[in-house]
């Protein structure tokens, strides 16, 4: 993970802090993160399978 060397942020009129501004690629980054966590958190119930079933699987669908 890339780090800023100086953070950006908007302010109010009191100075305190109301929003951060980061490049798009990061912020891109941030969201496929955060879609990834949610995958899990939504399949985290599902049973588990063993790698050579999930191959046996993928060599009968074709897709190894």
């Amino acid at each position: 993970m890339q780090f800023f060397k100086k953070e950006k942020y908007i302010v109010d009129e009191k100075g305190k802090k109301t929003a951060t501004i980061l490049p798009i690629k990061k912020y891109e980054e941030l969201m496929e993160d955060l879609h990834d966590l949610a995958v899990v958190a939504e399949r985290r119930d599902e049973t588990t399978i063993t790698f050579n079933k999930l191959k046996e699987r993928l060599r009968k669908n074709g897709l190894l």
